[in-house]
């Protein structure tokens, strides 16, 4: 089981990543860098919370795990 500060470091380097990947994706189609850092900046707050959540409730949810004992 993860730790919460790993969740939240996982969470935060997520974040980094895919909101650099959305301003390049937003910046190339709209060709205006203004609304890429805008777009950008709207997922950086309200999607960290959005993946942490997400992330605690898999936590929970044994389905999928596999446990391997060692003799």
């Amino acid at each position: 089981m993860n730790t919460i500060k790993r969740s939240l470091a996982k969470t935060i380097t997520y974040r980094l990543i895919s909101s650099g990947i959305g301003f390049l994706v937003v910046w190339v189609l709209s060709n205006d860098v203004k609304t890429g850092a805008m777009f950008s900046v709207a997922e950086l707050i309200y999607k960290p919370l959005q993946y942490y959540i997400h992330e605690r409730v898999w936590q929970r949810i044994k389905w999928g795990i596999l446990i391997v004992t060692g003799k």
